[in-house]
């Protein structure tokens, strides 16, 4: 469980705080979604997550005050799969295995190997592990990413934009991985994402983000109508097709 209360932060000392007493709690095994314009906040609240800012407030991880565990113990609660991604020219196999380093000292040992072997064939990757990752397809390397993360054997997985600059094909690919952790695996999953409708596929909640504060915050009836042309200054319409929500935006509001 993620619980966020009061959450402020800036980026150094004398900066404007880019977020303002921002509350919200994530419940074990569900997906939560932020969503905002850019520089709404949404990756400023990743990077409090994830240890990388200075905060004021709590954020608590399964009960424990993140401030007060030490970098190995964030690294066995939390993987990270970054917005843009980066691989040495190494094989699929051994970018894999660097999401094990928390788990050993001087080099794997045959648990490590066996994690990541049954993380390469659940994710449909064994064919390619010894390939060059500089040589895959985006969809690909946005796979092995996620299985870095997962040999983490992390409870908590934080996705920025997941599926940027990916075709549709990839896209709906990734999204699938992703939504299976919490279904399947149930791992908590964050995640903040421009597409309204892919956010709706992957999301149990939402947290609607603007001038770093929270706008609304529950199911994803608080992705209405009111609250996006609030939040990002459009206009929209909810339509249900196929037992599915979709939104159908209909330009700048006046």
């Amino acid at each position: 469980m993620i619980e966020v209360k009061a959450l402020k932060t800036r980026y150094h000392h004398n900066a404007p705080e880019v977020l303002h007493d921002v509350s919200f709690t994530l419940e074990e095994g569900k997906g939560g979604v932020v969503l905002g314009p850019n520089g709404a906040g949404k990756s400023t609240i990743l990077k409090c997550l994830l240890g990388l800012l200075k905060y004021e407030g709590s954020i608590q991880l399964f009960g424990k005050e993140l401030r007060e565990m030490k970098p190995s113990e964030r690294a066995k609660l939390i993987a990270y799969v970054p917005q843009n991604l980066s691989f040495g020219p190494s094989t699929v196999y051994d970018a894999v295995m660097v999401g094990r380093i928390p788990h050993f000292v001087f080099a794997p040992g045959e648990e490590d190997h066996r994690v990541v072997k049954e993380t390469l064939a659940e994710l449909g990757l064994e064919e390619l592990a010894d390939r060059n990752v500089m040589e895959l397809s985006g969809g690909e390397r946005q796979k092995v990413a996620i299985a870095r993360a997962l040999v983490q054997e992390a409870k908590v997985l934080i996705f920025d934009e997941p599926t940027s600059n990916l075709d549709i094909a990839a896209e709906q690919s990734i999204a699938k991985t992703i939504r299976s952790l919490c279904l399947d695996k149930g791992l908590t999953v964050l995640l903040s994402i421009h597409d309204l409708n892919l956010a709706l596929s992957l999301g149990d909640c939402f947290a609607l983000l603007k001038g770093g504060r929270i706008v609304a915050f529950g199911d994803e009836s608080v992705v209405n109508e009111e609250n996006i042309a609030d939040v990002f200054g459009v206009s929209s319409k909810r339509v249900r097709v196929d037992n599915q929500n979709l939104i159908v935006f209909g330009g700048n509001e006046k």
